[in-house]
């Protein structure tokens, strides 16, 4: 025992901050004081490092390309931001002519810049919020979001220092940002980004990177496009096993990120499975729900994806969706709503409780057995395949 609690004692010593804290506390003591005036300190602390809201105002809009912008959002009572990892990102809440809801978009700036926090937005089509936030938003409006969250980040006690990003279309926001870390920390990690774009000019960064790639020994840029035009002199095509075994010469002790939309993480999480990439060695970020939940592994042959189920609300009403409409959207989109951040199956805030009825839960519902037993979902990524009955 006696060892065991120098053991111990070893290890705290060792914590920053740890002996100034036990003198504190001491002098504390000494002089009578019941803490009453650090009551409250910690939780304070927490709650501005991780905070469950943020209020947002928009302080200016880049044009990126023809088909992105970057939104760059700033503190509306002018205070610091939370910090985060690069790769995390905030969910956005948004209402769209009286429909409330949300979406998560990467942070695209670099964690030591604390004054702001830049979201990197693509068109999609069809699109919802991206348009929203493309058309509509001007500078000075304001936003409340989450504070920031996600694993999709870079650990080197266990990613190592040998990294390789697949990145495709907004997928670089992300991975702009974790190289713009690098850059501001003077890192010695290797850095090979293969960015996949459909057109040439399409490349979002694209001067951006050309600068790090030049300023970075170890940063490698590969920018990959699939629909050239006939005078472009650069790599093109997919990014198959084959290309990306030319590309790297090696696989071995390389950590593999993949970003970009839901049919782009799936074919490079392919390519890697055949090139003998230990899941181990692969981090995806997970980019909302299956847009076709049909072709998903388990989906019921006889469940036509167009036909209109009823949703009732314990206490609440009624109303028709489509099957292969996501649950928390068609809530949202009915005046009803769920805490919510990732839109993924991932962080399960959007859990709510199946009384009657079925759905269909993608690989993407990271469900935990006590879920399926008691039959609850992520709404996010769950879709009814008959009349069900819920409890928010």
């Amino acid at each position: 025992m006696p060892e065991q609690t120098t053991e111990k004692q070893a290890f705290l010593n060792q914590l920053h901050g740890y002996q100034e804290g036990i003198k504190h506390k001491q002098e504390l003591e000494s002089c009578g004081s019941d803490f009453a005036d650090h009551r409250g300190k910690v939780a304070n602390t927490i709650a501005t490092l991780h905070p469950k809201r943020l209020d947002l105002t928009v302080a200016e809009i880049i044009d990126d390309t023809a088909s992105t912008k970057t939104l760059r959002l700033v503190s509306s009572d002018d205070r610091q931001l939370p910090p985060f990892q690069a790769g995390q990102y905030i969910n956005l809440f948004v209402n769209i002519d009286g429909v409330e809801t949300a979406r998560p978009y990467a942070i695209s700036s670099a964690p030591l810049t604390r004054t702001h926090y830049d979201l990197t937005i693509k068109r999609v089509t069809p699109g919802y919020v991206t348009h929203f936030l493309l058309d509509r938003v001007k500078v000075g409006d304001r936003f409340q979001s989450t504070g920031p969250m996600g694993t999709f980040y870079h650990n080197p006690l266990f990613h190592g220092e040998d990294l390789v990003f697949l990145a495709g279309g907004s997928g670089i926001a992300p991975a702009i940002s974790m190289i713009r870390e690098i850059a501001d920390r003077q890192h010695p990690y290797r850095f090979h980004l293969i960015y996949a774009s459909s057109y040439e000019n399409d490349i979002i960064f694209d001067q951006e990177l050309k600068q790090l790639s030049e300023q970075l020994p170890n940063l490698i840029l590969d920018k990959v496009i699939s629909r050239p035009t006939k005078h472009y002199e650069g790599l093109t095509g997919h990014l198959s096993a084959e290309f990306i075994q030319q590309r790297l010469e090696t696989i071995e002790n390389k950590m593999f990120y993949i970003c970009g939309p839901t049919p782009f993480n799936e074919y490079c999480a392919q390519q890697l499975s055949t090139l003998a990439v230990k899941p181990r060695h692969v981090r995806i970020e997970a980019n909302g729900p299956p847009k076709h939940p049909e072709q998903q592994p388990g989906w019921p042959q006889q469940i036509i994806p167009t036909q209109e189920i009823t949703v009732t609300v314990q206490g609440g009403g009624s109303f028709k969706t489509p099957v292969n409409e996501p649950l928390l959207n068609a809530l949202e989109r009915n005046g009803y709503g769920t805490e919510n951040a990732c839109r993924s199956g991932e962080c399960s805030l959007c859990r709510v409780k199946i009384t009657k009825g079925k759905v269909f839960n993608p690989s993407e519902a990271h469900l935990r057995t006590t879920d399926q037993q008691y039959g609850w979902c992520h709404s996010c990524v769950a879709f009814p395949l008959e009349d069900i009955e819920i409890q928010l």
